[in-house]
């Protein structure tokens, strides 16, 4: 099943955005950044993975499905999104569902790859980054992440080689989820709106900063 948000006037792009491990693809946060990417002209299509539509159906909270299971999902979707839209097509998501994108970005000729709180490690886990893949990515890529966030923060991320193709967007004092400290004097809601800004302004040519 797909959830759309659907610009009201022309739609500049379209983004399937899938969910992070814990969430839904209706969770607050998806919902949140899918209303303001439709109202930007981001025509934005949601799904959910195996484990949570079973989680839907009975209440019982299951972890992902293992990585191959995942990629043929995300095949599939990106496959039927496809058939029913012209123009360029983006693939993303928020923490896993953006990684398992990434892994898939090349192979599938999506148009760009927009991840949001992107899983560069586990964790407490820093010594072991899930980032090998992102050396040689090609296609244009923007990863927006807080600058504090447990999965990859500022000073982490600096460490690693990321291809040229991939343009981060730090978010002051930000979490996983985008949400700043309040001593930064940004809110939540402001992020959100940043966040919205980048995508939909590097969806529709090169990232200005």
């Amino acid at each position: 099943m797909l959830l759309w948000n659907r610009p009201d006037g022309p739609v500049s792009y379209t983004l399937i955005l899938a969910h992070g491990a814990g969430a839904a693809m209706d969770s607050p946060f998806m919902d949140d950044i899918a209303q303001r990417l439709a109202a930007r002209g981001v025509a934005v299509a949601r799904f959910e993975f195996p484990y949570m539509t079973a989680r839907r159906h009975d209440g019982r909270r299951r972890p992902p499905n293992p990585q191959a299971l995942l990629l043929s999902c995300w095949r599939e979707i990106h496959a039927e999104v496809r058939q029913q839209v012209t123009g360029p097509l983006a693939i993303g998501g928020k923490s896993m569902g953006g990684r398992m994108a990434s892994l898939l970005a090349d192979e599938l000729g999506a148009d760009a790859l927009v991840c949001l709180g992107y899983p560069f490690h586990a964790v407490g886990k820093a010594d072991k980054p899930r980032v090998a893949h992102l050396a040689d990515l090609k296609t244009p890529t923007l990863i927006i992440q807080g600058e504090r966030d447990p999965m990859g923060d500022r000073l982490t991320v600096a460490g690693y080689s990321l291809s040229g193709a991939i343009h981060l967007c730090w978010l002051a004092a930000g979490d996983h989820d985008l949400k700043p400290l309040k001593a930064s004097g940004f809110t939540h809601e402001q992020h959100l709106d940043t966040a919205a800004d980048v995508i939909a302004r590097f969806l529709a040519g090169p990232v200005q900063e």
